[in-house]
């Protein structure tokens, strides 16, 4: 039966949601996105009807099909990432919204809405449930799903959210049985002159190299956070500047300090007192630190410099990635297991779980983007596989 059924996808991207469909039998009558360098990646890719356009400006083909069993929505998701700003009032969030409304105008058999785990927290949750809210009154059943990669057979720690809304006469038990988990070394093996993969390692003259010397498997760049997993920059003088054992005792100190003693009520962490820090150390180590550019004064009170949660991230061979977003060639952010260098396109696109035989256009840039911004097909796939016989 699946090879009857079909489904248009909206805000498409490279396709990653639609190959776990077409993977399991389905057809793609349509894909509409505004970015002409994902559907130019689609249509070589998955070999189905693309259209570039604005999908806010209706599109008069969107609404031609005669039947549609499924409907697939991967709305863009930077306003609801915790990544991002989360500007309550970012206008792609609309578009989540938008999807809907298009919905009930082609009244697919499914409608599935996909995004990330942000989209349920605080007052962004506002946009999940008038869109749940807008289903259930035009007749559609709905329940969410929170899918995890690492149960669906993803190498990474990647979570979606999923709204599955559908009008048979049919109950859906929304279960998915559990994969066996995968690693990076399942999936990266074997991949020296697969296409879309050209490793550039960091030059050794460079301070990147420097730091990542001292990153090992499993370990990141982080001031914020204390533990075997983090190295601070006071661990690395050949990169930021010598300090003395008194001084080292005396970051760490502000390390914990600065998490336990609250002020605001955002964030995971504040400055701290000058007058506390004066009185606990004495005021001239306070200022040596400040001099060598390891801590700064912010209006009566001093701050560790780089007070990022973590960069540099060396993944682990035998543990699941982190999640594959957009940055993920950059070895500011992620790091090879046991190269001094980035991951490369083609390894970023085999932890989202692609095949090796699906290339990616546009710029270097641009594909570390759509496979960042991509459905797992294998996630999709599970879905895919678990409304097959509900849509018939």
């Amino acid at each position: 039966m699946a090879n009857n059924l079909n489904f248009l996808s909206l805000f498409s991207g490279c396709g990653g949601f639609d190959l776990g469909f077409v993977k399991e039998g389905f057809k793609c009558a349509g894909a509409y996105d505004i970015d002409p360098i994902v559907l130019e990646t689609h249509k070589r890719n998955i070999k189905s009807p693309v259209y570039q356009c604005d999908l806010s400006q209706s599109p008069a083909n969107l609404f031609n099909q005669k039947r549609v069993d499924v409907l697939l929505a991967g709305s863009p998701c930077q306003g609801f990432s915790t990544l991002g700003k989360r500007n309550i009032d970012d206008p792609r969030n609309e578009l989540m919204l938008l999807a809907g409304r298009i919905a009930l105008k082609i009244k697919p058999k499914v409608f599935i809405s996909e995004n990330v785990p942000g989209v349920m927290s605080g007052a962004h949750k506002k946009y999940w449930d008038s869109l749940r809210e807008m289903l259930r009154e035009a007749g559609y059943q709905a329940a969410e799903m929170r899918c995890k990669g690492i149960e669906m057979g993803v190498a990474q720690t990647r979570i979606r959210m999923f709204l599955i809304a559908w009008r048979t006469r049919k109950n859906m038990d929304l279960v998915i049985r559990p994969s066996k988990m995968k690693v990076l070394k399942d999936v990266l093996s074997n991949i020296n002159g697969a296409t879309n993969h050209n490793p550039k390692i960091i030059p050794k003259n460079s301070d990147q190299y420097l730091i990542c010397k001292r990153i090992k498997q499993g370990q990141k760049l982080s001031n914020v956070r204390s533990g075997p997993r983090a190295v601070h920059t006071w661990d690395i003088p050949e990169v930021y500047g010598a300090t003395t054992i008194k001084e080292r005792t005396v970051l760490e100190a502000m390390l914990l300090i600065r998490r336990q003693m609250r002020v605001r009520d955002y964030g995971d962490a504040d400055p701290i007192p000058t007058n506390l820090l004066y009185r606990k150390f004495g005021k001239q180590i306070i200022s040596s630190l400040e001099k060598k550019k390891y801590i700064r004064r912010l209006n009566g009170h001093y701050d560790l410099i780089n007070t990022f949660n973590g960069k540099y991230r060396r993944m682990s061979w035998d543990e699941p990635s982190n999640t594959v977003d957009t940055r993920f060639g950059d070895p500011k952010y992620y790091l090879h297991p046991n190269e001094h260098r980035g991951f490369t396109v083609r390894e970023a696109s085999r932890i989202q779980g692609f095949p090796d035989s699906f290339s990616f256009m546009g710029s270097e840039r641009e594909q570390f983007k759509m496979i960042g911004n991509a459905v797992p097909p294998p996630m999709s796939r599970a879905i895919a596989k678990l409304i097959k016989g509900f849509v018939g």
